[in-house]
């Protein structure tokens, strides 16, 4: 189903589609170097209809930044935990598109595999352009893990059961962890390793702390001022 009909469907139609994808799952180590990265975010409130949506262009790895897109929306999918991408990406993939240079990798805010049908955002995503991503989230959704030790880059594995989906990664000292996991294309110990290398003394990696800004600047220009504040 192409994604601008996302709006149309009911949830049990997006479980069903989520279970399709989830046999697309191709979760390998990447087969090109990262020359551009891109940060990807998306602003809403969870029960109106307009979407903000907005990417972030860095080389990598100085992360300099090169470019970035956005797009205001709208969609009637509502929020429903697990099928946030039903809600979101029909707007990233506006912005994927008006992108005059296409990135190696996406960061996005979300999940990857850390999800109950491994079908995280970034997943979604990755899937549907055919890009290599990565899912970092600021909350877990799905699998257990102990809290990483409060020491930089300490690390927790996230599982369901035997199967490792994620990582907790304490990204700064005497703050909250942020929960990596692979989206597509790109393996585990490959998505911690670009995310550590994203993060400059923030909690959040750069490339979605900066996506989230943007976004959030497009929302206050269209006049909307219930969007967050900056990401620490």
């Amino acid at each position: 189903m192409h994604p601008s009909l996302y709006q149309d469907l009911t949830p049990a139609q997006a479980f069903a589609i989520h279970r399709q994808m989830r046999k697309q799952v191709d979760v390998r180590p990447l087969d090109k170097p990262i020359q551009i990265i891109a940060g990807a975010d998306v602003s809403n409130n969870k029960y109106e209809e307009t979407v903000y949506a907005g990417m972030v262009l860095f080389r990598y790895p100085t992360l300099e930044v090169i470019g970035h897109a956005s797009v205001v929306s709208s969609t009637r999918f509502p929020y429903i935990p697990g099928l946030l991408a039903f809600r979101e990406v029909p707007s990233l993939l506006e912005v994927w598109d008006k992108l005059e240079i296409k990135p190696d990798l996406v960061v996005l805010d979300g999940q990857g595999i850390a999800h109950e049908e491994r079908m995280g955002i970034a997943t979604h995503f990755g899937q549907l352009v055919n890009v290599p991503t990565i899912g970092t989230a600021k909350k877990p959704l799905y699998g257990k893990f102990e809290e990483p030790a409060n020491k930089p880059f300490a690390q927790s594995p996230m599982c369901d059961g035997n199967e490792l989906i994620g990582i907790s990664l304490r990204s700064k000292v005497k703050s909250n962890p942020i929960y990596v996991s692979p989206g597509h294309h790109v393996s585990m110990e490959q998505s911690i390793q670009i995310i550590q290398n994203c993060i400059r003394g923030y909690r959040i990696p750069e490339p979605t702390r900066q996506a989230h800004n943007y976004v959030n600047a497009v929302r206050k220009a269209h006049g909307d001022q219930s969007g967050q504040t900056s990401l620490l």
